[in-house]
């Protein structure tokens, strides 16, 4: 799968081990190049890249994050909140043809 890389690693923090589908991910929180936080997941066995988890929109507060769970990432919302990466969606904004879910990053998973 290519992912594109339209983000940078400057602040990238690894903080937990979630279950996606048939992999055990790290969470990753980068920032987008333009500013925006990026949630990435990482194969904890080979480092691989397995989703990005966000989508850069503008107009998101600090420390919101506009889910991807549409295509390959479908199921990828409950399992972030599951896993207390992200809140519960508090409100929705509609890209092109998908409606995607705004949320906060819990407080352990905000970039410095």
């Amino acid at each position: 799968m290519v992912v594109p890389q339209d983000y940078q690693c400057y602040a990238k923090i690894v903080y937990s081990m979630i279950q996606f589908g048939i992999y055990n991910c790290e969470v990753q929180i980068e920032k987008y190049t333009q500013g925006g936080n990026v949630i990435r997941l990482v194969d904890a066995h080979d480092g691989s890249s397995v989703a990005v988890a966000t989508v850069n929109i503008n107009g998101l507060g600090p420390n919101e994050v506009a889910i991807k769970h549409y295509s390959e990432n479908v199921g990828l919302y409950d399992v972030l909140v599951n896993a207390k990466v992200i809140k519960p969606m508090h409100r929705e904004v509609t890209q092109g043809f998908v409606t995607l879910p705004i949320c906060i990053l819990k407080k352990n998973y905000r970039c410095l």
